[in-house]
Parts: structure tokens; sequence; C-alpha cells
């Protein structure tokens, strides 16, 4: 039975929404105490008053407390099996070891350039005295794109990154893809420019676990000093 789940954070924040989604995928009770991160004190980007992308997630259950989204995905699918969607994780050793390995693929290669874009074209366009660097936005739409060319390779043989069936490889990375698609005519494009990553991210996107996360984080995008 899974009692006494708890998600600190902000939905708006990419870590969190990671978390929720697997915890929606499994179909867990959880409580979600939204704690703002922005402090007067913290020399944090301005933009982290606006609402907090980069805004770290804590995970407890019972005496266990995990602070990276990405191991709290793989606690929940290894600690609750037989809950919600039993392939998330994979069901035998070949299977996990491929969503281990574009775990790995999103946490080295496709984390840092998306999120740098998601700063650049979600959020600096709405900040008065912050304007989008030009140079890191081209620098980061390459590597992205490069790694985007991978996928669509990949993509043309399966359904999704790791096989047939939506896992954990897909899901990690939802949270970035939705602000880059979302935030421009010039972010969108990066995914749909590829017929296959644009076909998986339009399924992947239209899942109802993270349907109610986007309806979480524009219910409660964060009220920071």
């Amino acid at each position: 039975m899974a009692a006494g789940l708890q998600v600190f954070g902000q939905p708006a924040s990419t870590d969190v929404a990671r978390v929720l989604t697997c915890l929606f995928e499994k179909n867990l009770e959880f409580e979600l105490v939204r704690i703002d991160t922005f402090k007067k004190s913290h020399k944090l980007p301005e933009f982290i008053k606006l609402r907090d992308p980069t805004g770290q997630v804590t995970f407890k259950h019972g005496d266990k407390t995990i602070v990276d989204s990405r191991s709290i995905c793989r606690y929940l699918c290894t600690n609750f099996p037989e809950d919600g969607n039993k392939t998330l994780y994979g069901t035998g050793s070949l299977e996990r070891a491929s969503i281990e390995q574009w775990l790995q693929a999103e946490s080295q290669s496709f984390d840092a350039p998306s999120s740098e874009l998601v700063f650049q074209l979600a959020f600096a366009p709405r900040l008065k005295d912050v304007n989008p660097d030009e140079a890191r936005i081209a620098e980061n739409e390459k590597k992205l794109q490069n790694m985007l060319g991978v996928y669509d390779e990949i993509l043309a043989k399966h359904n999704y990154l790791a096989g047939d069936e939506f896992t954990l490889a897909d899901l990690s990375h939802l949270p970035n893809s939705h602000y880059i698609v979302n935030s421009s005519d010039r972010g969108r494009k990066l995914f749909t420019a590829k017929k296959h990553v644009a076909k998986w991210y339009e399924k992947i996107a239209s899942r109802d676990s993270w349907r109610q996360v986007v309806k979480m984080q524009k219910e409660h995008p964060g009220a920071f000093e």
C-alpha cells in the first residue's frame, strides 16, 4: 500500500513535474507540499521570481528522503511494481537496461541544452530587463537538434525511445520539452521539424498523467517573493 508519499516543491519545476507524472502513471496517492524555493537572501536568477523551472524536488516516504527526480521515479517503479503502469520501468533486465541508457542520455546530453532553451525561449522574453541571448540560443539549438536527430532515427523503428511501450525514458523528457514546444514557433520547430520526434512528442504529451501535471502548473504556477 502506497502510504505516506510526500512531494515537496512547485508543479512548475521541471524536476517536480517529472515526479508528479510518474506518480500519476503509477496511480499512487501522494501529498504535494507546495514550497517556495525563492528567498531574497538567495542569489538566484531574477526569472525564478516568475516561475521556477529549476526548483528542486524533495520526496519523502517514511524515513526515506530522495532529492533527485530520476532517482525518485526509479524508486516509485521498483517499490510499487504492481501499481498503475507496470511497464514504466521495463518488465525484464534487457528492457530496464535500455531504459537506463536513455535516462542517462537525457540527464547527460538532453537536459543541459534543453534547460538553457527553456530559460532563453520560454522565460527571458517575459521578463523586464532580460534579453534572450541569441548566441546561447543558437549554440544550444544546435546541440538539441543533434540529439533529436539521433532520437528521430530510433523513433523511426519504435513507437517510443526504449521500444514500443511508454517508459521512464520518454517520461523524463516531458518537462523541458513541454516548455520549449510551448515557448514559441522557434521552440516548437525543434520538435516538429523531425517527423518521428514530432509524432513521439504528440503521443507522450497527450498522456493523461502529463495533462494532469500541466493543469496543476496552470492552477498553481508558484507564488514567489
